[in-house]
Order: structure tokens, then C-alpha cells, then sequence
């Protein structure tokens, strides 16, 4: 516990030491002038108690009560949704698929638009989209109106890797270049610990090649970070014109399903624009705890308040007056 003003907090000292000095004094000199006109005190137990009790709950009061003009204060640990939010966008030639409407990422781009306006300003958010490479087009910010542009700036074209999505969104939470090792059985970059980061990966879940993405998953998952995955489009699938010609795509869960469960995520499914919205408000962020200073003034003018009534209430029961 601090206090703001330390000067006060010794003046309450010096104050109590001195009105516990003046009460002996008054008690003694009270006891000496009885002796001399020949009265003598009974030793009744009780008697003194009720004598002396009130007194003592308004010396104690003082201390109290100057201590919360010294304006102390504590740290306390304030519970909060804080920490920092990577949406990564599949923009694969899929994602134009219209199995969920308007297309899959249209439909994901409004589901993530309300995601990101349902968010604290404690919660930072940054943009990666993917298709055959990554790319942050928002690094993470409080300013939440930017991340909502960067994601309605997304287009679909292009394959998917998910493995580089995952290291371009590990890159963009700890603020340097991240790569899985070029040589098979060297150890992993050490990236720290980041244990107040999401991934929210939106895709259908069709890789089509790029790093290896359990190894990617792994090294996000050692790193602290979770990452939550929303399937976008349907089982059924649908087709999508590619350069002239119409290939079939359909929701491939498994991947997107392991790739959560490797970091202590979750996987949500969305088959229609309605599900992929109520799949968002129940994504988990962390729930983390910071230290804030708190002003105990008021506690302890409280206990103060509270020993100056029972003192005056016990001496008015006692004595007939208060003290």
C-alpha cells in the first residue's frame, strides 16, 4: 500500500501519540484530585471498561481517519478482455463461392466487421489475408475502424496456405519476422510467450500447399498463442469460376478443426451469413487480470466514521452525554 501525501500519514502519528499522551495525563491528574479530597476509586472491572472504552474507540478513530487524508492507495488485480487479435482472412479463389451468402468472404468480412465493433478498446486487432502467401494489411491497433477497412479492402483470388497465415499472423503479434526452420530437426525460433494473443482464422479450410501447417500450429501453440478457426461455406460445396474454367469446393473441417485443437482453440462451423455471425460472439479471448491502483479514502474515512458512532453511542448509553 502507498500513500500521496507521506507527510500526512506522519502528522497522524504524531497527532495520535499526542492525544494518547493527553488522555493519561487528564486520567492521572483525574485521579490524583479524587485521592485528595479522599475519594478512592472502587476496582470495579466493569466500571473502568465503560470509563474508558469510548475514549478508546475516538483515539482510534483519529489515526484512521488522518490516515485517509494521506489518500492511501493498493494494487489491485482488475479482471479484463485485453491483449491482441489477429483476424486472418482466407481470400483463396474459394472464398468467391456463394454456398453462403453474398460469397464466403463477404459473409465472413460482416461477421468480422461486428466481431471487431463487439470488442473493448483493450483489445487491439490486426488484419492478415492469405491466399498462396500472407499479408498483415493492419497491424494490430486499438483504433478498430481501421481493422474494419483493412478487412472490407479484402479480395478473393489466389490459392491457400494456412501455414503461412499462421506465421505472417505470429509475425504481426510479436513484431518480427517469424519462419519455421529451414533444416529438418532444427529447433524452432523461440518467440516468447504471448499468452494474451488470438488467431481468428476464417477460411473453408482447402489448403492447396506452403510451411507446414501443424508445424506452424505448433509453434503458434508454444508461443502461448491460441488460435480459434471459423469454417466458412458449406459440406455441400459449390462451384467457383477459376481463369474459365468451374471447379468444385466444398468445407474441408478437419484441418481448420486440428489446427484449433493443437493450440487450445476451437473450431466453429457457419453453413449460412446468420451462423458464420453467431459463430464470431462466441469466440473465447483471454480474460486476463492487469494491476490498477485503487483509492482507499473511503474505506478507511468508513472505518472511522464507524468507531466515532459506536464511541458515541456507547458513551451516551453509559454516561448520559456524548463524552
Amino acid at each position: 500500500m502507498t500513500v500521496l501525501y507521506p507527510a500526512v500519514l506522519a502528522l497522524a502519528v504524531l497527532l495520535t501519540a499526542a492525544a494518547i499522551a493527553a488522555y493519561v495525563w487528564l486520567q492521572r491528574r483525574r485521579t490524583h484530585a479524587l485521592m485528595a479530597v479522599g475519594f478512592v476509586a472502587p476496582g470495579d472491572r466493569a466500571a473502568a471498561v465503560r470509563r474508558h472504552l469510548p475514549w478508546a474507540l475516538l483515539l482510534a478513530a483519529l489515526p484512521i481517519m488522518l490516515a485517509g487524508v494521506a489518500r492511501p492507495q493498493a494494487e489491485v488485480s482488475v479482471p479484463r478482455v485485453s491483449g491482441t487479435v489477429i483476424l486472418a482472412f482466407d481470400i483463396s479463389n474459394s472464398m468467391a463461392a456463394d454456398d453462403v451468402s453474398p460469397t464466403r468472404l463477404g459473409a465472413a468480412q460482416a461477421a468480422a466487421g461486428e466481431f471487431v465493433a463487439a470488442q473493448p478498446d483493450t483489445v487491439d486487432v490486426g488484419v492478415v489475408v492469405f491466399g498462396d502467401q500472407a499479408l498483415t494489411t493492419q497491424a494490430p491497433t486499438d483504433d478498430h475502424d481501421l481493422a474494419v477497412a483493412a478487412i472490407n479492402r479484402a479480395k478473393a483470388g489466389g490459392g491457400t496456405s494456412l501455414g503461412q497465415a499462421i506465421m505472417v499472423s505470429l509475425s504481426a503479434i510479436t513484431g518480427r519476422p517469424v519462419m519455421l526452420p529451414a533444416e529438418e530437426g532444427a529447433p524452432p525460433p523461440d518467440l516468447g510467450y504471448w499468452p494474451s494473443a488470438t488467431i481468428v482464422v476464417f477460411s473453408d479450410g482447402e489448403e492447396t500447399g506452403g510451411p507446414d501447417v501443424e508445424a506452424a500450429a505448433g509453434l503458434a501453440s508454444a508461443a502461448g498463442v491460441r488460435i480459434q478457426t471459423v469454417g466458412v461455406g458449406t459440406p455441400e460445396g459449390a462451384t467457383v469460376e477459376v481463369d474459365g474454367y468451374r471447379l468444385s469446393t466444398a468445407l474441408d473441417e478437419t484441418l481448420l478443426t486440428a489446427v484449433a485443437q493443437a493450440t487450445g482453440g476451437a473450431y466453429r462451423a457457419a453453413g449460412d451469413a446468420a451462423a458464420l455471425a453467431d459463430s464470431t460472439g462466441g469466440i473465447d479471448l483471454r480474460l486476463t487480470t492487469k494491476k490498477e491502483p485503487m483509492e482507499l479514502t473511503a474505506a478507511f474515512a468508513g472505518a472511522a466514521l464507524l468507531l466515532l458512532a459506536a464511541g458515541a453511542l456507547l458513551s451516551t448509553r453509559w454516561h448520559g452525554r456524548i463524552i
